[in-house]
């Protein structure tokens, strides 16, 4: 049976009282409280799929808008009706996100369309260990077109042709999570997250990607964001793959794809943070990385990064809206989003941090306690491959030990902002933070390089050096510079502090 993504119910949730399966405008019904698919990216992607719905149909006019009207399911139904004939997934016409030629071709499995399968070269080579094939051999339509989504939205390099989303392969996403009663419910996040804009009227769907010949790319430049005073539809929708699926009994058993879909340009997608690699430079999209996200990327993406301090990193539409909707904001963000190597993916991130809003001048002095804590954990990465006698290109072992820095001072810095949010002594907050670093720094340090150190080497083993195995003097020296760093006048500077009369001048003077 066929699949309109507007008019059926396909679309897993958590309610108060259970599982369910709801259509689009169901999720503004009282008591369904979060999205339920089998895996996060299907979740996060399902979220910008429903903004970009609500955004088509019922978007805010302004600010004021968004604040006195939140419309209920009944006003939510009557507003996607009229764009239904867009949204088939499967049957006859224009079908949703695919080509709007019935490709030709042999049908690759349809976990392709998961970031993390394999692809043909890889699976090829039997070298699927961290990606694997043959996952899903057939799909549900609703898995199908969440999946769909997602590697539309997306799309990692895929090989010649193969384009990627609008924002590059793996793009991050961030979310406003508007807190209420300490939790934050799936129709709150939603219109949270609404760019201001125009509802798009039936006699509009050509504004859609699939709902007209597919714009390839096999020469010809990118397309460029077309100009407008408001987020044009086709960002939440865009088509970089000319795919099709094949259905049989009702499931999705394959998926032909040909290359050379849209290639496009520069364009800027409300929910993601993007930066520019100097003044007049192009603006480019963030990617997560591999790892914990810590406060160190907060800067551009959590909080305004002010001028001379990563000014040239510049928060998502929606987050930066939402500080200016709702004050003081009482919300949390969700940085979500595949951190990929090319084709590869590395890791999926998925954390929620605070929001704060801060006035110009303590977003500066937030900026520079992170910059205290990059000059900390940098002494600390050094001294600890000076005892280690790591060469270099070695550094990477040592990354752990820069990740649990910030782990171990991620308490203290958000309590720092909340300090700086209330108006405190920003002098007496960085003095502070000052004394968290060299703690911490100090810590980790005697954690691993004195580890033992009564069994260890005494002397050196030649002249012309010391054995691989640090000796105590080498140890006990680095443990006198690491200390010499942390009382610097770099590290006093990048806090904003005076740093202290070293005791030779003040003997003279």
């Amino acid at each position: 049976m066929p699949l309109n993504l507007l008019t059926d119910p396909w679309i897993p949730v958590l309610r108060e009282h259970g599982k369910d399966a709801i259509r689009p405008d169901q999720i503004a019904e009282p008591g369904v409280i979060a999205l339920n698919w089998p895996r996060p990216d299907l979740n996060l992607a399902c979220m910008e799929l429903l903004i970009g719905l609500v955004y088509l149909a019922a978007p805010p006019q302004d600010t004021t808008d968004w604040r006195a009207r939140k419309p209920d399911a009944g006003a939510l139904r009557a507003a996607l009706a009229p764009l239904a004939p867009a949204f088939n997934l499967t049957g006859h016409g224009p079908l949703f996100l695919q080509d709007m030629e019935p490709l030709q071709g042999e049908p690759s499995a349809p976990d392709m369309l998961f970031i993390d399968s394999a692809g043909a070269s890889t699976a090829g080579k039997n070298a699927d260990l961290m990606v694997k094939r043959d996952h899903y051999p057939s799909l549900d339509l609703p898995l199908a077109a969440m999946a769909l989504y997602t590697l539309q939205a997306h799309a990692p390099s895929g090989g010649a042709g193969n384009r990627t989303s609008m924002r590059g392969g793996g793009p991050m996403v961030t979310l406003v999570c508007p807190a209420e009663g300490g939790a934050c419910p799936l129709w709150s996040l939603i219109w949270a997250n609404v760019p201001v804009g125009v509802a798009l009227g039936p006699d509009q769907l050509r504004k859609l990607p699939w709902m007209r010949a597919t714009r390839t790319s096999e020469t010809g430049g990118p397309v460029q964001q077309p100009q407008s005073d408001h987020t044009p539809p086709e960002v939440f929708f865009g088509m970089p793959r000319r795919l099709r699926l094949v259905e049989a009994d009702g499931r999705v058993t394959g998926v032909i794809q040909k290359p050379w879909g849209t290639n496009y340009g520069l364009w800027r997608h409300p929910l993601t943070p993007y930066y520019a690699l100097k003044e007049g430079a192009d603006i480019l999209p963030k990617h997560p990385k591999p790892g914990t996200f810590a406060y160190r990327n907060w800067l551009g993406i959590l909080m305004e990064a002010p001028a001379g301090k990563g000014s040239l990193a510049y928060r998502a539409q929606a987050v930066a809206d939402y500080s200016q909707r709702a004050k003081p904001p009482n919300a949390s963000v969700l940085v979500a989003g595949w951190a990929m190597s090319n084709m590869s993916p590395l890791d999926f991130l998925w954390s929620e941090q605070p929001l704060f809003t801060l006035t110009p001048e303590a977003a500066y002095q937030a900026a520079m306690l992170v910059s205290g804590a990059d000059l900390a954990s940098r002494a600390l990465v050094m001294a600890l491959r000076d005892v280690q006698a790591m060469d270099v290109t070695e550094g990477t072992r040592l990354d752990p030990e820069r990740e649990a820095f910030y782990l171990a001072t991620q308490a203290r810095f958000v309590a720092a902002l909340s300090a700086l949010a209330r108006g405190e002594a920003a002098e007496l907050i960085c003095a502070a933070w000052l004394v968290t670093l060299r703690r911490q720094v100090l810590a980790q340090f005697d954690a691993v390089a004195l580890n033992g150190l009564s069994d260890r080497d005494i002397t050196p083993r030649n002249t012309s050096g010391f054995s691989r195995r640090p000796t105590a003097q080498r140890i006990v020296a680095t443990r006198g510079q690491l200390l010499g760093n942390l009382n610097g006048k770099k590290l006093y500077e990048a806090l904003g502090l005076t740093p202290p009369v070293p005791a030779n001048r003040k003997a003279k003077a």
